[in-house]
């Protein structure tokens, strides 16, 4: 992968799917979309062994690495907390990543039950349980999983998505999520899919989260589709040169040091 050599600045869509998972583009596509549209792209699939639609074992995922080299696009992938499949990756697979992505796609309850996002099933508790068990999954999650992004960071099980987040994400939730982001150096991603509400945005730009954008993109109408995102990080002051991108702030995974080494 060649860093960009535009001079004029270009935003990083560091999210985006294609039909190694459940996008509906091959790379070549996704690539001629995000050209059209001014952005640089990142191709991150879903990395996750439950899933039927992903990239699930590891010499599936050395695979997918070696498709990605042919092309000048960022290595992402979207691995799933409640996935064993991250924790198995071997050394020299994580540093072929340029970034990565962590989702929590499913939760733990106390219990040992686990909560899928996507599942039209919810257990026999209250939202207010559920959002205590979301709070310590991710709280897990930012102190265990060397990430560099949380994707959709206000994702939540079908069943809650009709109650408006500001009252579920109580200011208080949000403080213990954003702190738990920061002290792990994780960004916080403003999905163009799942959009999270401005306040707790600025809370954790103010508190010196990095904001990453992601267009979360399937469709050729959703890739490189970070018009949303990029305006409301400019909205709330995110300079253009703090958004999230990985060949100038680097990740967790090693590539850039290595390769700054050789």
């Amino acid at each position: 992968m060649n860093e960009s050599t535009d001079s004029a600045w270009r935003p990083v869509d560091c999210h985006g799917h294609t039909t190694f998972s459940d996008g509906q583009l091959t790379i070549p596509e996704l690539l001629d979309v995000a050209r059209r549209r001014g952005v640089r792209q990142s191709v991150s699939d879903h990395v996750s062994s439950y899933m039927e639609s992903a990239v699930r074992t590891v010499d599936a995922v050395r695979a997918y690495l070696d498709a990605l080299e042919a092309y000048d696009v960022l290595r992402g992938g979207e691995f799933c907390w409640h996935d064993t499949l991250w924790r198995e990756l071997p050394d020299d697979v994580v540093r072929r990543f340029t970034h990565r992505l962590g989702s929590l796609h499913g939760i733990w309850l106390p219990n040992g039950e686990l909560v899928y996002a996507f599942a039209r099933k919810f257990p026999h508790i209250t939202a207010d349980e559920y959002m205590e068990a979301h709070l310590a999954n991710l709280e897990r999650f930012a102190a265990e999983m060397p990430v560099d992004i949380l994707a959709h960071p206000t994702l939540l099980p079908l069943a809650l998505r009709r109650y408006p987040l500001e009252e579920l994400w109580t200011e208080e939730r949000e403080e213990r999520a954003v702190r738990a982001l920061a002290g792990a150096g994780i960004a916080f991603e403003i999905s163009n899919r799942y959009r999270a509400h401005e306040r707790f945005i600025r809370r954790a730009f103010a508190s010196g989260v990095r904001i990453a954008l992601g267009s979360d993109g399937h469709t050729i109408e959703q890739v490189a589709n970070i018009a949303y995102p990029l305006s409301m990080a400019r909205s709330i002051g995110v300079p253009e040169e703090e958004l999230y991108d990985p060949t100038r702030h680097g990740s967790r995974t090693g590539y850039f040091h290595t390769h700054q080494s050789s």
